[in-house]
């Protein structure tokens, strides 16, 4: 039986349980001597998804960094279907920040077509984000938390002193920060992936104890720390779990049936967490896009969702800084 490239587990495959490729793309961007990509400005270019939340990342740290006059963007069309990635065609009008065609090839209509250039042979899947390199013409890094550490240092030699100063993986919490993106990346980021692609009950409901565990956990840690994962220091752990829970309640709670409590009423650090870096830190909230957001993952994931139909809620998508939801009100008021 053959499968298609939105089949995220394979018809045949009877454990029912979804499996990350690995990123094929691993160079980096040097200031050292000699290297093959320097830090040099308008040399590289970003292809990212609005929807897609390892794509997201990548597009806050390129702003939390400055680096939108170093490199370029462009969005692919919310819609992945059996070719892939598109990007936006003739005419067409999309909402949505960097939407357009390819600005550096222009009959190129798909991504792929990115990955075949720098790789004649590619077999595996057409994945968001990509770090191209315009002078080299080829592909430097195809993964998200790659591209993040890219971002973070390679080009703090040309970077402004003001940008060059932001660090999100300092040396002191270097080794708090690996351990802490190993287990949310497991139970979280990809936990809900595991959940919501899975094609059987049990592979479900293995995923789905995983994934609500480690909320928990992070709910934990939250209440004690605040407003961000190490208290008044931004890092990439806050970056790397902020695109999948800002996803959570407006997507994943029914499209990928992770229900057994949403961020809004059910996870209180969370929740705060969750929207102080979308209110108050431009980087987190003006790069989410949730029409992109619900729309690529209602209208393209068949699999899931045969019928296409995008669900209304959950309305507002994201709640102001100083709201809760009623069940939230009514326990703080019992409480006091």
């Amino acid at each position: 039986m053959t499968s298609s490239i939105t089949d995220w587990v394979h018809p045949t495959d009877k454990s029912g349980e979804f499996r990350r490729q690995t990123s094929s793309f691993r160079a980096f961007v040097s200031a050292e001597p000699g290297a093959r990509h320097p830090p040099e400005k308008d040399r590289y270019h970003l292809y990212v998804s609005l929807a897609c939340p390892w794509a997201h990342r990548t597009l806050i740290a390129r702003s939390l960094k400055g680096l939108e006059e170093f490199v370029g963007v462009t969005t692919v069309h919310w819609h992945l279907g059996e070719h892939g990635w598109r990007f936006v065609r003739s005419g067409e009008t999309l909402d949505g920040i960097y939407a357009g065609k390819d600005p550096h090839h222009s009959d190129f209509t798909h991504l792929r077509q990115v990955y075949y250039e720098s790789e004649p042979d590619y077999s595996a899947r057409f994945t968001v984000p990509v770090l191209y390199d315009v002078k080299e013409k080829r592909i430097v890094n195809n993964d998200s938390a790659d591209i993040i550490r890219i971002f973070n240092s390679a080009f703090n030699t040309v970077l402004p002193p003001g940008k060059a100063g932001v660090e999100l993986v300092p040396d002191d919490l270097k080794a708090q920060i690996d351990e802490a993106n190993a287990w949310i990346y497991d139970a979280i980021n990809n936990g809900v992936y595991k959940a919501g692609f899975a094609t059987t009950q049990d592979a479900y409901n293995r995923a789905i104890k995983v994934l609500f565990a480690g909320l928990d956990r992070a709910e934990a840690h939250l209440a004690q720390s605040g407003p961000y994962w190490f208290g008044e220091r931004l890092t990439e752990v806050d970056v790397r779990l902020y695109t999948t829970l800002v996803r959570f309640d407006p997507v994943y709670v029914q499209h990928f049936k992770t229900n057994l409590r949403d961020v809004r009423s059910g996870y209180p650090a969370l929740h705060r967490w969750l929207r102080t870096l979308y209110w108050t830190i431009k980087a987190f909230g003006a790069t989410t896009d949730f029409n992109h957001i619900k729309w690529h993952y209602t209208k393209s994931h068949a699999q899931i969702n045969p019928t296409a139909i995008t669900p209304l809620g959950p309305e507002p998508h994201i709640l102001p800084l100083d709201e809760e939801t009623r069940a939230v009100q009514d326990t703080l008021r019992m409480s006091k």
